[in-house]
């Protein structure tokens, strides 16, 4: 029988510290490789792309473009002028509603927005809302995370003119059809936006399958740098856009009177880019795409099921969202009866675990849940069965540490 490899070897934070890192859906740690890349393009071919034709420009240009053909790659879309950089996904949802939103909505129109989004898909539509006139629209879930059919039917319908909707909840952890959502989307002439932060690690993306209009995701959550974040657009929508940010290298001529602004996508990338970080991020998509999609998923849903089935058997311990641990991607968020989630957070980390306390990003979503605040524990495939079971039994021992005696 082969034995699969250690990972965690190839990752020279986790081997030099013994605590368990099991906040991977705040930010991922990085392999030897991306480190690697970031630094040999420092070493090699730092130069300010597409400004010089001397070699090292050209070098650094040549590494730029090529990270962008990896990311079109991984996400299968149609044209690699679809791929746009920005530092993350905040970023590229407030490209979204800056560019598009402002321009295309009026008053009387819907957004419909998940009550499961992240604040960084909800601010911005907020704002276009109260800059355009237009009305926001909260798509509201079951318990576990669920959109129903019905909620389907009321949230998009004819008045609809943007979905936004995070493709994996980094709260409950919950998969939305984001499928159905497009169909139903553009049957009433609406446009979707994903939010891909917690679904660009953990499973394959098809923006063509999907039918995604928009979708944006960060490389630091994907094993990448920090600073480098990406949003797909359709070549259509983008071209019609007009740029967030105006500055250098994002225009064809520029008079006393005016500008010609570049071609996609070279509009929207406004200002010397992070072209070390956009190499960075095409090595860690190769390295994910060196274990394989179904590998990583594979060790991630069993450990998310040894941590709920695991901590569902403590007494005061309530966790979050589906029964069901493959409905969860990797994350499980809880509550301890009588402890505050900070609490939980402190001495989970004197006990050398690292895990998530608070509203999450998520407000809405946890005052409509009832709960206002949790702990989040987020796994990777370089987490191993051990640290779950130190997580597990160190939750185990919160209420008596608390002074519950129990």
């Amino acid at each position: 029988m082969q034995m699969k490899r250690d990972y965690r070897e190839d990752f020279p934070l986790l081997m030099q510290n013994e605590t368990a890192y099991l906040d991977n859906a705040a930010t991922a740690q990085r392999p030897a490789c991306v480190i690697e890349r970031e630094k040999a393009f420092y070493e090699t071919e730092n130069a300010n792309p597409m400004r010089g034709f001397y070699p090292l420009s050209l070098a650094a240009t040549e590494s730029y473009e090529e990270a962008r053909k990896t990311v079109r790659d991984f996400l299968n879309a149609a044209h690699t002028e679809e791929i746009i950089f920005t530092r993350n996904t905040t970023e590229s949802l407030n490209l979204v509603a800056y560019s598009y939103g402002l321009t295309n909505l009026k008053p009387g129109d819907e957004i419909a927005v998940s009550i499961m989004e992240h604040h960084s898909n909800l601010l911005p539509w907020q704002m276009t809302a109260r800059m355009t006139g237009a009305k926001l629209h909260f798509l509201e879930c079951e318990q576990d995370g669920t959109l129903t059919e019905e909620t389907l039917t009321k949230g998009i319908h004819e008045g609809t003119k943007l979905v936004a909707v995070a493709q994996v909840s980094n709260v409950l952890g919950c998969q939305n059809p984001i499928e159905e959502i497009c169909k139903r989307a553009h049957e009433v002439g609406a446009v979707v936006v994903v939010d891909a932060a917690q679904s660009a690690p953990h499973m394959p993306i098809d923006v063509q399958k999907l039918e995604a209009d928009f979708l944006a995701f960060s490389g630091h959550k994907l094993l990448g740098p920090m600073g480098i974040g990406v949003l797909y657009g359709k070549r259509e929508l983008l071209d019609a856009m007009p740029p967030f940010l105006t500055g250098g290298e994002m225009i064809e001529s520029v008079t006393r009177e005016g500008a010609v602004f570049a071609e996609l996508p070279h509009k929207f990338e406004a200002g010397t880019v992070n072209a070390a970080g956009a190499a960075g991020l095409a090595a860690a998509i190769e390295y994910i795409q060196g274990i394989g999609f179904p590998e990583i998923m594979e060790k991630e849903e069993a450990l998310t099921r040894q941590a709920m089935e695991g901590i569902a058997k403590l007494p005061h311990v309530k966790i979050l969202g589906s029964e069901r641990p493959e409905n969860h991607t990797g994350i499980v968020a809880f509550t301890i009866e009588g402890v505050h989630p900070h609490d939980v957070s402190e001495i989970l980390s004197s006990d050398g675990i690292d895990v998530r306390a608070g509203h999450h990003c998520a407000q809405p979503l946890l005052a409509y849940l009832g709960d206002n605040v949790a702990t989040r524990a987020s796994f990777m495939f370089y987490n191993t069965p051990e640290e779950v079971e130190r997580l597990i039994q160190s939750v185990a021992s919160i209420r008596r540490r608390m002074g519950y005696g129990e």
